[in-house]
């Protein structure tokens, strides 16, 4: 069996680099004396990659959630021929709903992936 190779063919001018060009980019040990993880006066400790991580399927969710309520909306009142004020009572209780979720997917997500641990 060949074995499948980037560096020739058609794809020459593409490619990979050799192993020896990378190196290490990420610090193995943080050189600021003061971290934003340093110690502090509580016994808690903020856990950042948990934030990060809920933070941004939070505005991903989100941006799905408020979109549905304001197209359903618009969709619902067409449908039901509620007029211009209707579509824009039935988005605002759509919204207020989409409100209601993303503050419980918060808090489920806060259980999964908490954002302090105990010292």
């Amino acid at each position: 069996m060949a074995s499948y190779s980037t560096r020739w063919g058609f794809f020459g001018p593409f490619g990979l680099a050799p192993a020896g060009l990378f190196g290490e980019i990420a610090a193995l040990e943080a050189t600021d004396p003061t971290p934003m993880n340093a110690p502090s006066s509580s016994s808690r400790q903020i856990v950042w990659p948990s934030v990060i991580t809920v933070v941004s399927a939070a505005i991903l969710i989100g941006a799905e959630v408020f979109g549905a309520a304001f197209a359903g909306g618009w969709a619902l009142a067409i449908l039901f021929g509620l007029g211009d004020q209707g579509a824009h009572i039935l988005q605002a209780v759509l919204f207020a709903l989409g409100v209601l979720v993303m503050t419980a997917f918060l808090r489920a997500a806060q259980r999964v992936e908490p954002f302090f641990k105990r010292r």
